[in-house]
């Protein structure tokens, strides 16, 4: 599918899916407290939405 000179493929929708996925386990762990596994959720979705920038 193009949208907007973009070609967006299977993979591109996955990868964002997974980064908002992941994003929404940093919420989850940010209310329990735990200050280190949301940063590390942090940086996993920085990677998946940057891995589907860069397959655009």
């Amino acid at each position: 599918m193009e949208i907007a000179g973009a070609e967006l493929t299977f993979g591109n929708v996955v990868l964002f899916a997974v980064a908002l996925f992941l994003l929404a386990g940093v919420y989850s762990f940010v209310k329990q407290g735990i200050k280190f596994g949301a940063l590390i959720l942090l940086v996993f979705a920085g990677l998946a939405f940057l891995g589907g920038v860069l397959w655009l």
